[in-house]
């Protein structure tokens, strides 16, 4: 899959999230990345920010966006078709909004996101 085509799952996997989810994110961008970090080479998604339970007053004044950055290449060797890459994009992208709430991995397996 071209990368072009995985931007373009990665929009139809962004799709499928709820927007009731979607809509109570705050200051996040999504992004692809071909390679995970070389400290965890399969991973699919990572969040970077300040989760919402961590922010206060003064956290608004010249913030970056909180950033989501799905992995391509991690992603296609775990997925076998398109629709999977769709649905596992899916996935990833909720749990990476979990942690932009403030929800631990533990917390994530214990309801069956992990």
């Amino acid at each position: 899959m071209t990368r072009e085509d995985f931007e373009t799952a990665v929009g139809d996997g962004l799709d499928l999230v709820p927007a009731e989810l979607a809509d109570r994110m705050d200051n996040v961008v999504v992004l692809v990345e071909d390679d995970a970090p070389a400290e965890d080479p399969t991973l699919l998604g990572l969040y970077e920010g300040v989760p919402l339970t961590e922010r206060d007053a003064g956290w608004g004044a010249g913030s970056l966006p909180d950033r989501i950055t799905i992995f391509r290449n991690p992603t296609l060797a775990f997925c076998e078709t398109r629709e999977e890459v769709v649905e596992e994009v899916a996935v990833t992208v909720v749990h990476e909004i979990a942690h932009h709430f403030g929800i631990d991995d533990e917390r994530l397996h214990e309801l069956g996101w992990g």
